[in-house]
């Protein structure tokens, strides 16, 4: 079988959506593979999807199953640093992620994504550039679809999203082009060595990448490898912005290729973003007219400074998705708003020092709704700041205080765990909770 000769028993570490990929692609790979799933949760998601000749551990670790494997495929959001692998590890196991199988697998072109922020948009954004070329693409990885599962269509393109915990895990993915979008604290709880250690798990995206592109306006993100490079940034070189009659456009080495206000995209930070789009599109050999014209197209995801709710002169927005302190700073940025910002903010905080708002902060007319584990940590940041409990508490009361002209808006800066299942679960509340209670806006005014 490609890629895994010798490969005979296997443990997988972890079930849910990648678990369950991981079991069906071994199995198509080799329907007599000796395949075992260890799961610490007591009841984990998938478990009754598994085939019956697939073994299941639940609620804790059998060390017997991992020392007697040929091979362990580790769920992204187990630690390599976990007691248990490291004494698999020490005895010869090897580890490897679904992003690893997926490598050993594919025979078509693939572009991935990397960064702190932005991930979701650039790959989503490249693969509508990719559709509206004709181009049959799948999209996925860290967003969407298990990379795994993406096989069984037989893409003629591959964009991946990669988060740091699966780079970790990953070794020989061989890249048409790879981008490093930018770096900001994240997951510090996971990286006990800070930033650098963090930055180093991402920059293993570069490893076998044809093309390396990173972010001139944040230098972390330039990898020292001896590959072909280039970069997005403000400025006029490379992927970047030239000034035309008063007019901002994008621009490819000096080349003007469309105005930068007609992207449907909203905020300068989707700028950079379309700018690193246009890189991974040119190397996977994609139109440029139908990058421009996605470009013009594209709103967006949801859960990503989405305007949910315009009624009685308040917007709200639900920019659930800004899981750590980067993405809320670049929400907050450039904001234009005549009336008050009512911000929700908190949850699990993951480690990071969020101080670095407080000079945002303090430029605007703003209220800040704390909520969750890490609230108190956001209350010394506005002059005007509550701690609740709970996002259905925030998101009530910033309802009463507000008036027409101002916005609501979720941007927590913190990961969801710690109330909900993930963002978008925290987004699809804060959603229903502003059709609820729209009509109830000013009721302490």
């Amino acid at each position: 079988m490609k890629g895994l000769g010798g490969v005979n028993k296997v443990v997988v570490i972890g079930l849910g959506m990648t678990g369950l990929s991981v079991v069906h692609h071994l199995l198509r790979l080799s329907p007599s593979m000796d395949i075992k799933v260890i799961d610490t949760r007591d009841t984990p998601p998938g478990h009754d999807q598994l085939p019956d000749s697939v073994a299941l551990c639940c609620g804790q670790w059998n060390m017997d199953w991992l020392l007697a494997a040929d091979m362990i495929v580790a769920s992204p959001g187990i630690a390599l640093a976990t007691p248990e692998l490291q004494t698999a590890a020490h005895a010869g196991v090897e580890i490897v992620g679904d992003i690893e199988l997926f490598a050993r697998a594919v025979d078509k072109p693939v572009v991935a994504i990397t960064g702190s922020n932005g991930k979701s948009t650039v790959t989503s954004l490249v693969g509508e550039m990719a559709k509206e070329a004709g181009i049959n693409v799948g999209v996925g990885g860290n967003i969407g679809f298990a990379a795994l599962d993406m096989l069984i269509n037989q893409h003629d393109l591959y964009v991946l999203e990669l988060s740091s915990f699966q780079l970790e895990t990953t070794s020989s993915l061989a890249l048409k082009a790879a981008v490093y979008l930018n770096l900001s604290e994240d997951h510090m709880d996971r990286y006990p060595g800070g930033l650098r250690q963090y930055s180093e798990a991402k920059m293993r995206i570069f490893h076998h990448a044809e093309l390396a592109v990173f972010n001139r306006d944040d230098m972390a993100t330039q990898p020292d490898v001896n590959t072909a490079m280039t970069s997005f940034g403000f400025d006029d070189r490379a992927y970047g912005l030239v000034r035309i009659e008063g007019r901002e456009w994008l621009a490819v080495n000096g080349e003007a290729l469309m105005p930068a206000d007609e992207i449907a995209l909203v905020g300068r930070h989707n700028v950079a973003n379309s700018l690193a789009a246009l890189a991974l599109a040119d190397a996977a050999g994609i139109d440029r007219a139908a990058s421009c014209r996605a470009l013009r197209r594209y709103q967006g995801l949801s859960h990503r400074c989405q305007l949910v709710v315009n009624h009685a002169g308040v917007r709200w927005v639900n920019d659930s998705k800004a899981t750590n302190l980067a993405s809320t700073q670049a929400a907050l940025s450039g904001l234009s708003l005549d009336g008050t910002l009512h911000l929700l903010v908190g949850g699990d905080g993951k480690g990071a020092d969020f101080s670095e708002l407080a000079p945002i902060l303090a430029e605007m007319n703003v209220r800040l709704y704390c909520y969750g584990r890490d609230r108190e940590a956001f209350l010394p940041l506005a002059a005007q700041s509550v701690a609740v409990d709970t996002l259905v508490e925030a998101t009530t009361l910033a309802a009463q205080q507000a008036r027409a002209g101002d916005m609501i808006m979720l941007s927590p800066a913190c990961a969801s765990l710690d109330q909900f299942a993930n963002f978008m679960a925290r987004g699809d509340a804060f959603v229903a909770l502003a059709e609820a209670l729209k009509d109830r806006i000013g009721e302490m005014h």
